[in-house]
């Protein structure tokens, strides 16, 4: 496989995944900004985004979408490593001529499990918001809330489930060799089976977005980078159990202010 780097045509193929990721996350990226600027301005813009009222049907479907684009913006990123490899391999089997499919499938797969958690976290939205516990820019309004998602999203970083899981993200070699599926139906479950690996690493972090604000940019922009950070670097697992110890302190800070 490492022949194929110095390969011309596997170049131009990865030159031409590396546009349509980042595309992609920008366009994604775009949206989320325009959102959040019209959160800022609604005297100003129409913006179709549920209000603090009762939200009808139409009102759920932009928050799902919301929802959607922001994990496309926040995780497409950080699974390029892996598509890359899948793309590789498959370079590398259409030479040989060998079955290949278009990396475009396993993509698909791997949206397609966000896009599903993207469905879980507009109803948990739904729920926080009937139960008043969110403020109209879509951030907690109650510290022993706040408090209680930092901390559960610190002991989570320290869990066997969260370790088992970032390991699988770090080794995308691993999971190919390992997890191969033959046809597009096949390259379509590896997607799901990272995308899953992926979710399972990450929930509870996007689920700190309520605690800084679904639409607060800063607040997405630094939990995407630490998501991108923790799969990348060697020492993810540290990083890792190091943020779960500040989260844990945060968590305990934020809910000592509920009591004073």
């Amino acid at each position: 496989m490492n022949s194929l780097v110095f390969d011309p045509a596997a170049k131009r193929d990865r030159a031409v995944i590396f546009s349509v990721l980042a595309v992609l996350s920008l366009l994604a990226w775009v949206f989320l900004v325009y959102q959040a600027w019209g959160m800022s301005h609604m005297d100003q813009v129409f913006m179709l985004m549920p209000d603090t009222h009762l939200w009808r049907p139409v009102d759920l479907l932009f928050l799902f979408v919301m929802w959607a684009v922001m994990m496309v913006a926040m995780m497409v990123p950080s699974a390029a490593p892996m598509v890359f490899m899948f793309a590789s391999l498959n370079r590398q089997r259409r030479q040989n001529k060998s079955p290949f499919v278009p990396t475009w499938i396993f993509l698909c797969g791997y949206l397609f499990v966000w896009v599903a958690f993207s469905v879980l976290a507009t109803v948990g939205q739904w729920v926080l918001h009937v139960m008043a516990l969110l403020s109209p820019m879509m951030e907690s309004t109650n510290s022993f809330f706040g408090g209680l998602l930092l901390i559960g999203a610190g002991v989570f970083q320290f869990s066997p489930m969260k370790n088992a899981c970032l390991r699988h993200c770090q080794s995308p070699f691993d999971f190919i060799m390992t997890s191969w599926q033959e046809g597009r139906w096949g390259a379509f479950m590896m997607g799901l089976k990272h995308g899953a690996f992926c979710t399972g690493c990450c929930w509870l972090l996007m689920a700190l977005l309520f605690v800084g604000g679904v639409m607060n940019i800063t607040w997405v922009v630094l939990i995407s980078i630490f998501v991108l950070i923790e799969k990348a670097a060697s020492k993810g697992l540290w990083i890792s159990r190091l943020s779960g110890g500040l989260l844990i302190v945060s968590g305990i800070l934020m809910m000592a202010k509920y009591y004073h």
